[in-house]
């Protein structure tokens, strides 16, 4: 098996045609993601076997007046056939790359804290791990 990172932008919408189960939390919509992918700043690194979709993940570039430009990583997600192989390892790596490229100086996420196998990941990064209070609002 050779699984593929690449980077993906609005002319590759038709890539994601055949996705691997469990790769996304729901369906992938068309509309949303043509809406996602044209949007500034809004960064997708997707992982290939052949032609099926195995692995996602985004972020976004966040511009701020005060602080340096960050990015924020939005979803990681592997098909649990194609887990412990080093493919998020690998996405994340090129969304990093993308990101520094943009001008980001810093990344952050939030992963629930017994969430061993995500929070695992992020340590390899050497990220700095913080106790945060998550807040959802409806709009």
């Amino acid at each position: 098996m050779s699984v593929v990172c690449r980077r993906i932008t609005a002319p590759d919408a038709s890539l994601l045609t055949n996705i691997a189960a469990d790769v996304f939390d729901e369906p992938v919509q068309s509309d949303r993601l043509a809406t996602y992918l044209a949007a500034p700043g809004h960064l997708m690194v997707l992982a290939f076997d052949g032609d099926l979709v195995v692995g996602q993940c985004t972020g976004v570039v966040h511009y701020h007046p005060d602080k340096v430009t960050e990015f924020y990583v939005d979803e990681v997600g592997t098909s649990s056939a194609y887990l412990r192989q080093g493919i998020a390892t690998a996405m994340l790596t090129e969304l990093f790359a993308w990101a520094r490229e943009l001008g980001c100086k810093e990344a952050w996420l939030g992963t629930e804290l017994d969430n061993e196998a995500a929070n695992g990941l992020y340590r390899r990064f050497d990220g700095d791990e913080d106790t945060i209070k998550y807040y959802e609002f409806k709009l």
